[in-house]
């Protein structure tokens, strides 16, 4: 029993460790932003001196955060709602529909997760501005949708593979096309694995500085996430208003975490025993 409780304890110390280090840098910045310029100056460990609300006023106000934000939600709903679509068509096409060239295809999508972004943002630039689509909400729409579909893939291609087969062949069997057993079987069975997988892809289009910036250049379709990064040149003198823009920024994708954090949990770990 001794030795049970002294195991419990080491594995708790490095978890609170964690914990810690996940938590201070949210606590830090939500201190800074309560301070004024001169308090930050003074001491910015320092806990703030009072609730002071004039730095989130002053981001979200002069930085243009509200069209920020609109823009956000233009372009991750739809990037999310695309993702969902395909990746839950093609995950139940490779891993229900035997055809030929459904391992390669499915192994290419493998692949396709190892390659950075870096290595296509050229290409994509191009094509993006040759058809049109540089600084207009389909083309980011489009670019994440690209990006991070394999992802998607391989997550509903897993979370898939763990239904039974005689569920596919009784539906079938009474009659359904690929599309009935795709709508009436396969969506309703994968709602986990696509409340995870539409979370996760929200929080990785909602947190991308890169494509946005390169894809939407003007100011006027700037996404949330760049346009905080522009404050950092704006009030490079006033570090409080700077952090209450970056706590306007992430106040969205904490809620949404914390809301769905255990269905995250579940969708996740449902398709990973199999694939």
């Amino acid at each position: 029993m001794n030795a049970l409780r002294a195991g419990r304890w080491l594995a708790a110390i490095p978890m609170a460790a964690l914990a810690i280090a996940t938590v201070y840098p949210l606590v830090f910045t939500a201190n800074v932003a309560m301070k004024t310029r001169h308090e930050y100056v003074l001491d910015r460990f320092a806990p703030a001196e009072g609730l002071r609300w004039d730095a989130f006023a002053t981001a979200w106000a002069s930085a243009d955060m509200g069209r920020y934000l609109a823009n956000s939600l233009i372009v991750v709903g739809g990037a999310v709602a695309l993702l969902l679509l395909f990746g839950s068509m093609a995950g139940f096409a490779l891993s229900q529909l035997r055809f030929r060239g459904s391992r390669a295809l499915y192994l290419a999508c493998l692949a396709a997760l190892f390659i950075p972004f870096q290595v296509i943002m050229v290409p994509l630039a191009r094509t993006m501005g040759q058809a049109g689509l540089v600084d207009t909400y389909p083309g980011l729409i489009l670019a994440y949708t690209a990006q991070f579909l394999p992802f998607t893939v391989f997550l509903m291609t897993s979370y898939y593979s763990g239904i039974p087969a005689e569920i596919v062949d009784a539906a079938r069997i009474d009659g359904n096309s690929a599309y009935g057993v795709y709508g009436r079987i396969m969506l309703p069975l994968g709602r986990p694995a696509l409340l995870s997988v539409g979370i996760l892809n929200a929080l990785f289009c909602w947190n991308d500085v890169l494509i946005a910036l390169l894809l939407m250049p003007s100011a006027e379709h700037r996404t949330l996430m760049v346009g905080v990064t522009s404050l950092r040149g704006q009030y490079s003198a006033d570090i409080p208003t700077f952090a209450g823009g970056v706590l306007i920024a992430a106040l969205p994708v904490l809620v949404l975490y914390l809301c769905f954090q255990r269905q995250i949990a579940t969708g996740v770990t449902a398709g990973s025993t199999k694939g």
